[in-house]
């Protein structure tokens, strides 16, 4: 009988909720930058990555489909090193194809993109974890009109790929608000602390109804998500983990005065 490797290897790849902060974060040292370095050093390394950005919106479910990703710098007035840093991954056309099977599956419509680009929201946190970008990366969208339920339905739809080795992971934020970042603040503002807490209480005790309508009765809920391209991925990260285990907070901090950097496995 084999010991297990570290406490986040499982006999099959977990899920991740990733916050991917703002694109600065990449160039940082701090708790959170250290924190998605030691992860990927305690997990078994995956065969490959499926991440869903919030930063690549579409109406219809979209699947990227490249042999070699090319980098998008999808921001402005950072410093000028953001602009050089690129992740050359390489695609992986078979899960790409196979992810639309799963979808249609589910009764979801999905198709491929060949020209689509790895945003922030994916490059960001995937280069502080696997800077060499070795590992072959699958970028998914994000349809924030779809309702919560189908959001974690998604994520389900999915989750079989994770006996093949597969990390997958959702990149967004519990409490992202550009418009309340107050840049040279160090601690969190309590209206950010509340609605994090209240997330981490349902998460905890597999609370869905409540998770599905956090929006009509989480308390600051529109100031902690104003829209939910953000939010999103942390119900289909949730509905891809393993419903056997109790999900884990990984670790929380916050810059900005109320951007939570949170992380939770599946």
């Amino acid at each position: 009988m084999h010991a297990r490797k570290d406490p986040v290897s499982f006999f099959m790849m977990p899920s991740l909720f990733l916050a991917h902060g703002a694109p600065s974060l990449v160039i940082e040292n701090n708790s959170y930058t250290q924190f998605l370095k030691s992860l990927a050093e305690r997990m078994d390394t995956p065969k490959a990555i499926v991440i869903f950005s919030s930063h690549w919106e579409s109406s219809t479910q979209s699947v990227s489909a490249v042999q070699n990703h090319s980098t998008i710098h999808d921001f402005a007035g950072f410093p000028d090193p953001l602009y050089e840093i690129t992740y050359p991954a390489k695609g992986d056309l078979d899960i790409s194809d196979h992810l639309l099977t799963l979808f249609a599956k589910a009764g979801y419509l999905a198709d491929l993109k060949d020209d689509r680009s790895l945003d922030h929201g994916a490059w960001v946190p995937l280069s502080i974890m696997y800077p060499d970008a070795s590992i072959p990366v699958v970028a998914l969208s994000i349809n924030p009109a779809l309702p919560n339920q189908a959001q974690y339905k998604l994520g389900k739809a999915v989750k079989s790929l994770k006996r093949q080795n597969v990390l997958i992971i959702g990149s967004g934020g519990i409490v992202h608000n550009p418009e309340q970042f107050i840049v040279d603040m160090e601690v969190a503002e309590g209206w950010a602390v509340t609605f994090e807490h209240w997330v981490e209480e349902k998460l905890l005790n597999r609370d869905m109804e409540s998770l599905f309508n956090y929006d009509k009765i989480a308390p600051f809920a529109s100031l902690a998500v104003p829209t939910k391209e953000h939010f999103a991925p942390l119900l289909i990260a949730m509905g891809a983990g393993n419903h056997k285990r109790k999900p884990e907070l990984l670790h929380r901090s916050f810059q900005f005065g109320n951007l939570s950097l949170s992380a939770w496995k599946f």
